[in-house]
């Protein structure tokens, strides 16, 4: 689902952005955060699997993921869109003693920003890619794709993070409608066979079956886009997990997170309940009902 196309997209998200530098990783990684921060656990758990020597973080904005990583004693290496986002991932990751020439500005989009200006090796032994895919527009998944094959040696380990299409069947909500209307029903068809007319009936029949008013729309903080004002498209793991294997990984796998133990909207019924379960479910990310209840997910795979 796509809240709005803008005409450069990196300029707008780099503007969305631009004001969470400093308060990114208190909002959504401490105990400030509304959920925890389950999918930090779910890499962390990946690459104590596979155990590289060195990982970059494309798109890592203030550091999020590598400041917790540094225990694992892997050599990290990121860069991110925004630049107060790596300024600040610059300040966190110096003070806990990396070099600060391994974090730098660049685009997932372009192939020479995988590689640190400054020296660093010219291939990784790991990558992840958390919260940058929804900004991406769709012709340039591939682009992204082949980025990350093409930055990591041959049996490296790589996790891409999405938003989770299949999850609006799941929300009755507008996400809901939205995707009936952009993915599901054959409405240009339906307009050649029955007219205009007939097929804003159907619309809006499908629109009276969820509610529209949730969930709201994502503002900026200090009068920026928001999150839902730029582009943030979510992704179908069934047709991602096809685009991930075509370049060039093997293995494949779609590991679900950010499970919802019912529909969202409904979690005010039982709020400690639905948190509590919701955590449970966290626990498999591989559970097939991450389909439908997950909300997020990482295409992981080996570059062949």
């Amino acid at each position: 689902m796509t809240i709005m196309t803008p005409i450069d997209p990196e300029q707008s998200v780099k503007t969305c952005y631009s004001t969470w530098g400093t308060s990114y990783y208190d909002d959504y990684y401490t105990d400030k955060a509304p959920y925890p921060p389950v999918h930090r656990d779910l890499i962390r758990r990946e690459l104590q699997k596979h155990a590289p020597k060195s990982l970059l973080d494309a798109g890592c904005g203030p550091a999020s993921i590598l400041r917790d990583l540094g225990d694992l004693g892997i050599d990290l290496y990121g860069f991110d869109l925004t630049p107060e986002m790596i300024a600040e991932c610059k300040r966190v990751m110096t003070e806990r003693g990396h070099p600060v020439e391994r974090f730098w500005q660049g685009s997932v989009t372009n192939r020479e920003h995988f590689r640190a200006p400054t020296g660093g090796p010219s291939v990784f032994d790991a990558a992840i890619c958390v919260g940058v895919l929804p900004h991406i527009p769709a012709e340039q998944d591939s682009v992204v794709f082949k980025n990350l094959h093409e930055s990591v040696r041959p049996g490296a380990m790589v996790m891409v993070e999405a938003r989770n299409m299949l999850f609006s069947l799941f929300t009755l909500n507008r996400y809901s409608q939205q995707f009936f209307a952009d993915e599901l029903l054959p409405l240009a068809a339906l307009r050649e066979i029955a007219g205009e007319a007939k097929t804003e009936s159907v619309l809006d029949g499908v629109k009276a079956r969820f509610r529209m008013d949730v969930p709201p729309v994502r503002k900026g903080k200090e009068g920026e886009p928001g999150y839902d004002e730029v582009l943030s498209r979510t992704h179908n793991p069934l047709v991602a997990r096809e685009q991930f294997a075509a370049a060039g990984f093997k293995d494949v796998e779609v590991l679900f997170y950010h499970f919802h133990a019912f529909p969202p909207m409904m979690q005010d019924e039982a709020p400690d309940a639905f948190r509590r379960l919701s955590v449970q479910m966290e626990s498999n990310p591989r559970d097939w009902r991450g389909y439908f209840m997950a909300s997020a997910f990482f295409l992981k795979g080996i570059a062949a």
